[in-house]
């Protein structure tokens, strides 16, 4: 772990709980985690019997009720009502080879920057069989991965990747850090390494042919199907092999000075006491993705100069405090406390803050005709979910400006759905607000639940 005790939580500990993150092992998966566990060398050979249908039906359980269908339509209210059935007959097909995934439906979404982000919308079955082969191969890898290792993995949230690194920064001697982005990362995965990847552990035949079979999947575009050689739903196995244990073993061999290393899925922050680290790192890091066919964003990669003691040589420079960087929706930036003491802040980060209120505004604009309950049903749940994720130390202000900027949203709405001469004015609004309250700012993460 970077600068921190272990997350609370283990895998053995019971928990009855939807999302696969947070829920612990079954009985038999617990056995094959005790193995992975006692040898790092273990190849296991017969996987394919723990996706059995109490296995399918947890992943069912796990999938979303609102998420949208694949190329056959079907959805998880359609499929439930058949549900035994259903899983008894896809259960048949995994175990007898006949199963078969269906081309994933491609869909784009609009990205920060003005583009678009290609998003595959899998067929529901295939997100099940998915769920339940991602729950065994967890058993195993979670033998394997390292501390600093926060995506995709049982028991762990972005928010403990966020309090590990800030008790870096505040605990260790971080003088640079180096924020990375892999472009392009999942759709530039070599489908080939990751096979060869899997088999160092897994050598059931059975297992990767599924795996092959997800990852030659066409997706349907346009009418169209397309043979797809890139893109992957193995992220964090592949960089497990090409990005942590590599950098694990750089820093214990090449580095002269301290490193610290925090990843979430494909983001990842690597903080250095010395500056000869960070460059040499960079460098390195450079020809070590390329040799697996990735490569760096080189407008959203940056080192810059971060923390207590780079904060301290920058004032008798005479120059401005350091530099800010974006982590998992939260800028962090080097402040104060009020005894004038150094502390690393977070505040939510711009950019996902003004796309949140555009999709925000868009669905006002569909709501406009809504009746008011259900108006106020969906602002409360929206300032809910934000206060639930950014509500952490330090960033009330930018809570409380989300929380105004949702009032004059919905305010806008109803101005809108009247034809009256006199539309809505705030009086009438705060009259309104007080029989449909919307929930205040408030810090749902404290210091003592980040270990600070």
């Amino acid at each position: 772990m970077e600068g921190r005790d272990q997350p609370e939580g283990s895998l053995r500990e019971e928990a009855r709980v939807r999302t696969q993150s947070r829920v612990t092992l079954p009985l038999n998966l617990k056995r094959v985690n005790a193995a992975a566990e006692q040898a790092a060398q273990t190849r296991f050979t017969a996987l394919l019997h723990h996706v059995d249908e109490d296995a399918l039906l947890r992943a069912f359980r796990r999938q979303k009720r609102q998420a949208s269908a694949g190329v056959d339509g079907v959805t998880v209210a359609k499929y439930e009502e058949r549900l035994t059935d259903n899983l008894r007959d896809l259960c048949a097909r995994v175990h007898s080879g006949r199963y078969r995934p269906q081309p994933v439906r491609r869909v784009y979404i609009p990205k920060a920057d003005g583009g678009k982000r290609p998003l595959g919308v899998p067929a529901l079955e295939d997100k099940i069989v998915q769920s339940a082969v991602a729950e065994v191969l967890s058993a195993v890898y979670e033998a394997d991965f390292l501390g600093f290792s926060y995506g995709f993995r049982p028991g762990r949230n972005p928010h403990m990747a966020l309090d590990a690194l800030h008790t870096a920064i505040m605990s260790q001697h971080v003088n640079w850090v180096l924020n990375a982005d892999i472009r392009s990362f999942f759709d530039s995965v070599d489908h080939e390494w990751l096979l060869r990847m899997l088999a160092h552990r897994i050598a059931d035949p059975r297992i990767l042919r599924l795996i092959g079979l997800w990852l030659r999947a066409g997706v349907l575009e346009s009418g169209e199907k397309q043979e797809t050689d890139r893109g992957t739903l193995l992220a964090n196995i592949f960089l497990h092999y090409i990005l942590d244990l590599w950098t694990h073993q750089w820093r214990r061999r090449r580095a002269r000075g301290r490193i610290v290393i925090v990843r979430y899925a494909d983001d990842f922050v690597m903080g250095f006491e010395s500056k000869a680290d960070a460059q040499e790192m960079l460098l390195a890091l450079k020809a070590r993705l390329a040799s697996f066919g990735l490569t760096l964003h080189e407008d959203k990669t940056r080192l810059i100069e971060f923390g207590r003691f780079a904060a301290v040589s920058r004032q008798r420079r005479g120059e401005r405090r350091p530099e800010t960087f974006a982590f998992l929706g939260f800028t962090h930036y080097c402040g104060r406390t009020r005894d004038g003491r150094f502390i690393v802040k977070h505040k939510t980060e711009g950019k996902r803050l003004t796309r949140k209120l555009t999709a925000l505004r868009q669905e006002a604009w569909r709501l406009m005709h809504a009746p008011l309950a259900t108006q106020h049903e969906r602002f409360a749940a929206v300032l809910r979910g934000h206060y639930g994720y950014y509500g952490r130390p330090h960033n009330y202000p930018a809570l409380n400006g989300f929380y105004r900027e949702v009032r004059r949203t919905w305010l806008r709405c109803l101005r809108r759905r009247s034809q009256k001469s006199r539309r809505m004015g705030w009086p009438e609004f705060e009259a309104l607000t007080a029989r449909f309250r919307l929930p205040t700012p408030r810090i749902t993460r404290t210091w003592a639940q980040a270990r600070i």
